[in-house]
């Protein structure tokens, strides 16, 4: 019997775009909920999509009844199928050749990505600092708080007395939020109530002294500046959406990323390092992974730290992290909790570690405080906050969505 080999065709996004009748950006939607594969050309950048998947979407039609889906064009960050890119040059990369105020920097500028990143230390840190008078306000208004309120609580709290304290924080052009986006992530990391003496200057060193009581370990301390870097943006996540919506009724930068931290702590986006880190506390040994685990699963809990919506085959910056984190600390006992619930997360046929998972493994091994992958996650994200905030300000429209009404007929 002869034998007959399919070979899928994959045509470039234009054209999928024109044969479907939608912008690109949609597509990236359509890739982002299954509808559609994805793959990347030979170079690497190019997004590639399957011709026959194309042409069945484009006979079925949108599902009649189906609200029209909310689409915003962006230049920020474009999602591959493992990792993010932030403005056409991958976060990985960046990760391990440049430091988080470069990348900010490089997020909020919209000229093309530079041919060789920045290498870290190079940005002009000098320039990352809040007013006096502000940190002290800031430091001031957490007096009255619990001594073991959570980070990324206080966080809050600096946020909202930092933008009261700040009489440019209307100024919404380009250059004027990026200097408020660094006097403000200064703040926030340097209202923390300290824990030791910073190493440095730069925002990781400075973060490393108020998560932490030990003197920073420079192989860790680059981890977290990894860490920084891969979490600095991700497209329209939940709390960058919540953001880009208050960033579209003229709502200032601190508003904005207030915005993002009242979303953020949710256990579905970055609250989820922080139940990973729970779940490593229960592991006092490698061999008690297995019963954590199964706890866990007969109660019918997600397994925090593990799985993605977006990377159905696997975290890239998770792994990366995680890496790092393990090259650091060969032989740590949390690292050895760690593997064991991947080890039996795999077991399982369970989705793979992602980033909060690696994230709760770099908190754990350095020791820092209960959760300080929470803190990390909302300063790192801050600069993607408002990436997204300039282009709405650019854009000028209020971002409306539209319910689709499933209540009683009106009267």
């Amino acid at each position: 019997m002869e034998r007959w080999v399919r070979v899928m065709e994959w045509i470039d996004a234009a054209t999928a775009a024109e044969r479907l009748g939608v912008k690109p950006a949609t597509l990236y939607a359509y890739v982002s909920r299954g509808v559609l594969q994805r793959r990347h050309g030979d170079d690497g950048r190019r997004s590639l999509f399957s011709a026959e998947e194309v042409e069945r979407l484009a006979r079925r039609g949108r599902p009649r009844g189906q609200p029209p889906e909310l689409v915003i064009e962006s230049a920020i960050t474009a999602l591959g199928a493992d990792r993010p890119y932030y403005r056409g040059a991958d976060a990985l990369n960046l990760a391990l050749t440049s430091d988080y105020e470069s990348v900010a920097a490089h997020l909020w500028n919209p000229a093309p990505a530079p041919q060789a990143p920045p290498r870290r230390g190079t940005e002009g840190q000098e320039a990352w600092r809040c007013e006096e008078e502000a940190l002290r306000a800031a430091v001031a208004a957490q007096g009255g708080l619990p001594r073991d309120l959570l980070p990324l609580d206080r966080l809050q709290v600096i946020t909202t007395v930092l933008g009261a304290s700040d009489s440019l924080r209307h100024q919404l052009d380009p250059a004027s939020v990026a200097a408020t986006g660094r006097r403000l992530i200064a703040g926030l990391v340097d209202a923390l109530p300290p824990l030791g003496e910073p190493a440095g200057e730069s925002i990781a060193e400075r973060l490393w002294a108020r998560l932490c009581p030990r003197p920073a370990e420079p192989a860790l301390l680059g981890a977290l500046g990894a860490a920084l870097v891969l979490l600095a943006d991700h497209e329209l996540a939940a709390s960058t959406l919540a953001a880009r919506v208050a960033a579209s009724a003229k709502a200032d930068p601190y508003a904005v990323v207030l915005t993002g931290l009242g979303v953020l702590g949710g256990p579905l986006h970055g609250g989820a390092s922080y139940g990973a880190e729970r779940l490593l506390r229960e592991i006092a040994e490698p061999g008690q992974a297995a019963r954590v685990i199964a706890d866990r699963v007969r109660r019918g809990e997600r397994i925090p730290g593990f799985g993605h919506s977006v990377y159905k085959n696997g975290d890239a910056r998770g792994t990366l992290l995680s890496d790092l984190v393990k090259a650091a600390a060969p032989g740590h006992d949390r690292v050895a909790a760690a593997q064991a619930v991947q080890a039996e997360a795999q077991r399982r046929r369970l989705p793979a570690g992602n980033i909060d998972f690696a994230l709760a493994t770099l908190t754990a091994v350095a020791g820092m405080v209960s959760g300080a992958g929470e803190a990390i996650f909302a300063v790192s994200r801050a600069a993607g906050w408002l990436a997204h905030a300039m282009e709405e300000y650019e854009r000028g429209s209020l971002l409306r969505l539209r319910a689709s009404y499933t209540g009683p007929s009106p009267a």
